[in-house]
């Protein structure tokens, strides 16, 4: 069994947004989708991840219903559904970028998406592995400060 890791001592606002929420309840994680919109480093948990996705395709959903009940002028809708992928595409990127990074992947494996169907599928079990704890390298703090920073050279005689 894994133990996932969780700060002891975290600061006033829960977990810090550098760090992975494991087990992220459903409204901290689409806080933290928004708080780092265009954040490609660093890692997010199975359940930020997950989370997110379901909020997305439910307000997906309620925009596409809008435009299929409404009174035949579907312009509205498909205009809501823009601006909903435009606001989102980034951010979403963003997050299964960071998804990756947990799993101790590359974020360039998002371009498995442009490969049909196969890449897809390849795509979702990335993002379903689970944490890796070697995905901490893709964390700015350990990037900025590494655990056997380079020695000077020896004094010259």
């Amino acid at each position: 069994m894994m133990s996932s890791y969780q700060p002891q001592n975290l600061p006033p606002g829960g977990v810090p947004l550098e760090l992975p929420y494991y087990g992220a309840p459903p409204i901290e994680a689409v806080k933290r989708f928004w708080k780092n919109y265009a954040v490609f480093h660093g890692r997010a948990s199975r359940s930020e991840y997950w989370w997110w996705f379901l909020a997305s395709a439910i307000v997906s959903g309620v925009i596409n219903a809008a435009g299929a009940t409404g009174n035949g002028n579907t312009s509205t809708s498909t205009a809501l559904g823009g601006l909903w992928f435009l606001a989102t595409v980034v951010p979403s990127l963003a997050l299964a970028a960071r998804r990756l990074h947990d799993a101790n992947l590359s974020a360039l494996f998002l371009l498995l998406a442009l490969i049909p169907v196969l890449g897809w599928i390849a795509l979702l079990v990335f993002v379903l592995l689970p944490a890796n704890p070697r995905g901490q390298r893709f964390d700015r703090l350990v990037q900025a400060y590494p655990p056997n920073p380079p020695q000077p050279y020896p004094p010259q005689a």
